[in-house]
């Protein structure tokens, strides 16, 4: 007897693809009413869990179903904004997606198994449950648990699918109950707060000469600490104070070669201190060299890539805001050319064959030769993260593709994919460092040279620099000689930047801001909202030698705060801004390094300064409720709590904080008046 199994799969992109793999290309295709991208593939399979079969391939497109408040309470003056915290909310299928939902419910009426092909993460898990939810409605046998299966794969490359379609899982209802509740926290407490931040602002800002305003002033558990982290760097930027401070400078020119030597305490701030300590040098007049070392170096390959340091280094070095390198990354999945995009592993399992993935990539492209040499005899087994999600490996190409046949963008994203995994699968960069240090009077001064002997990984991973610096002269351990050049010389902390993309969603990774498949949903959410604004930042002059690395598996976090930064940047950058946020602050200009740095807009100001104001012992601009609210999802998965649980106590949490907002509201309106209208008081 020949088994009916209906297949669904979370895009239609997918489902062609599965179906192709499945079949063999031997497919039948139909379209359905109602919808011009969802397709129906009908085709044979043998699958070893249920025997030869007769299989339905289909899809939807992300979420099928949708949570609202139930019709009653979705008008904004039908109840008192509090009222929403304990609401009835319903799920329903929107209008757009009902033709799906009713093929489904169609389709499942002739099938006696479900097979769901979603994303194997926690969202394509609710998504697979909401599938299930609306085939039981054609087909009750959905509703038994040995009826519903998914399928767990991290990309669609064809021996992998096969190899997932031999084993079918159960959906993880605990995965599923974090998605829901999440869900609906977001709306109550989204909402509830969203209509009382537009009530209580909104009037004021139409009623005020030039600042009309139609769209509403929303709140987001997410949203508001990413505004927050802008916003407390705008203020740092803003009311940075330069400090003068003074160092040593000493210079010796041996066999031609100028050595710069860096003073051991950097600078002081204490003037008549540091010309004490330098009139000892110069009393001494001789320096004599107490240290000459060289030892072997090396500059490690990077890590395999995740979904946050793809989104950080495509700011960076591909010019792509994070939403942008997601959305682009997405579609090279769905082509079938990378893996899964959204993945928090650092780490590749034992059992890859990572070998015969980079010899895919002799077949061409720039990096063809390289590949080759890593067959050949360069190969290295991969760096070994501290994360691993359990669901999907780290992101790589598991097919070849020539470059020409992608679009700009997609050539980008995919390039440095692939760089990034071949690098992964070299050796690290080796070099030899020169450390020389000499004693100048009471002083300690030293000087280092890098010699790069062997590339290695830097030959096909041009995103990170590595470079030989000028040749040391030799120099003797107990050699005396007199500096050449020996001086004073004064300087001024600058401030530290504008908050840029890299660092922003360094910030959001760590504070638990997100997950890192919504973190570039979240910032582009500021934007919209006109709580902030995003330019390239202008390219900053070096001074003093500094050298700017990146290094890209490391959490950017912001400067520390104190006396600031006593390096070579710009002193020009402390004099942006004016009253507070965009809509007040000075013009740039000149050379941009195409990183994405963001400023509050002065509403964004108004907002967090409001909030701050009103002296919360846990502020909804900071990122803790939030974070412990992620923290609840991931003690759901894990069966440690209860969604009824969660739900209950994050609502208590956030609904006392409503009532003492509710009493401290005048201080959100100060701030309007105070960064929007400009006015003091």
């Amino acid at each position: 007897m020949v088994t009916k199994v209906l297949c669904v799969a979370e895009k239609p992109s997918i489902a062609k693809a599965v179906a192709n793999h499945l079949a063999g290309g031997q497919v039948q295709v139909a379209s359905i009413q109602g919808n011009l991208y969802t397709k129906n593939y009908q085709f044979s399979y043998d699958f070893p869990t249920w025997g030869p079969c007769s299989v339905t391939m289909t899809s939807v497109a992300g979420h099928l179903l949708s949570t609202e408040f139930v019709a009653e309470y979705r008008r904004w003056g039908s109840c008192d904004p509090s009222a929403l915290f304990e609401a009835p909310i319903e799920t329903y299928v929107e209008d757009d997606k009902k033709a799906v939902a009713a093929n489904i419910e169609r389709q499942a009426r002739y099938h006696q198994i479900l097979y769901i092909w979603t994303d194997c993460d926690r969202e394509g898990e609710a998504i697979g449950a909401e599938i299930r939810t609306v085939a039981a409605q054609g087909n009750q046998l959905f509703r038994q648990p040995d009826k519903t299966w998914r399928a767990h794969f991290s990309n669609i490359e064809r021996a992998h699918i096969i190899n997932a379609a031999r084993g079918p899982v159960h959906l993880d209802e605990a995965q599923v109950n974090a998605v829901t509740s999440r869900i609906e926290l977001d709306l109550r407490i989204g909402a509830c707060f969203t209509r009382n931040l537009t009530n209580s602002v909104k009037a004021m800002l139409q009623r005020h000469a030039g600042a009309e305003r139609t769209q509403a002033i929303s709140y987001g558990s997410c949203q508001f600490p990413t505004l927050g982290f802008v916003v407390e760097r705008y203020f740092r930027v803003r009311n940075f104070i330069p400090e003068t401070f003074w160092s040593v400078k000493v210079m010796h020119q041996k066999d031609g070669i100028k050595v710069n030597f860096n003073w051991a305490r950097t600078h002081l701030f204490d003037r008549m201190a540091v010309v004490i300590l330098f009139e000892r040098c110069l009393t001494a007049r001789t320096a004599r060299v107490t240290k000459v070392q060289t030892k072997p170096t090396s500059k490690w390959k990077p890590l395999p890539l995740t979904t946050v340091e793809l989104q950080k280094c495509g700011s960076r070095f591909l010019r792509l805001d994070s939403q942008r390198v997601m959305h682009v990354a997405e579609q090279l999945y769905q082509k079938g050319w990378i893996s899964y995009p959204r993945t928090e592993t650092d780490k590749f399992d034992k059992g890859m064959d990572l070998r015969a993935l980079v010899q895919k990539q002799t077949q061409g492209g720039a990096w063809a030769p390289f590949a080759q040499n890593l067959i050949n005899r360069g190969f290295s087994q991969p760096r070994e993260g501290r994360n691993d999600d359990k669901a999907h490996p780290p992101i790589h190409p598991v097919n070849f593709v020539m470059p020409t046949s992608l679009t700009q963008e997609e050539q980008r994203v995919h390039e440095f994919v692939v760089r990034r995994f071949l690098a992964c699968c070299s050796q690290d960069a080796k070099g030899s460092k020169t450390e020389i240090s000499i004693l100048y009077g009471s002083e300690t001064f030293n000087a280092s040279g890098l010699v790069v002997l062997e590339r290695n990984y830097l030959d096909v991973y041009p995103y990170d620099k590595w470079t030989s610096s000028q040749d040391l002269p030799n120099f003797r351990e107990g050699e005396v000689f007199e500096p050449t050049e020996a001086r004073m010389h004064e300087g001024e902390t600058s401030p530290p930047g504008y908050l840029t993309e890299p660092e922003l969603i360094s910030l959001m990774d760590a504070n638990g801001i997100g997950t890192d498949a919504t973190m570039a949903e979240h910032i582009a959410k500021i934007k919209t909202r006109e709580y902030a604004e995003s330019r390239p930042r202008a390219r900053q002059t070096r001074r003093d030698n500094e050298e700017e690395e990146y290094e890209p598996d490391e959490a950017a976090e912001p400067d520390a705060g104190g006396r600031g930064r006593a390096r070579g940047r710009s002193r020009a950058r402390a004099a942006r801004g004016g009253r507070g946020g965009a809509n007040g602050r000075g013009g740039g200009g000149g050379a941009t390094t195409g990183v994405l740095e963001f400023i509050p807009t002065t509403l964004g100001v108004a907002l967090v300064e409001g909030y701050e104001n009103m002296g919360f012992e846990i502020s909804l601009t900071k990122p803790f409720l939030r974070k412990e609210m992620e923290l609840k999802m991931k003690a759901i998965c894990e069966g440690r709590k209860t969604k009824a649980d969660v739900v209950q106590e994050t609502i208590e949490q956030y609904r006392g904080v409503y009532v003492q907002t509710q009493q401290r509201l005048d201080s959100l309106r100060a701030a309007v008046r105070k960064y929007v209208f400009q006015e003091d008081g």
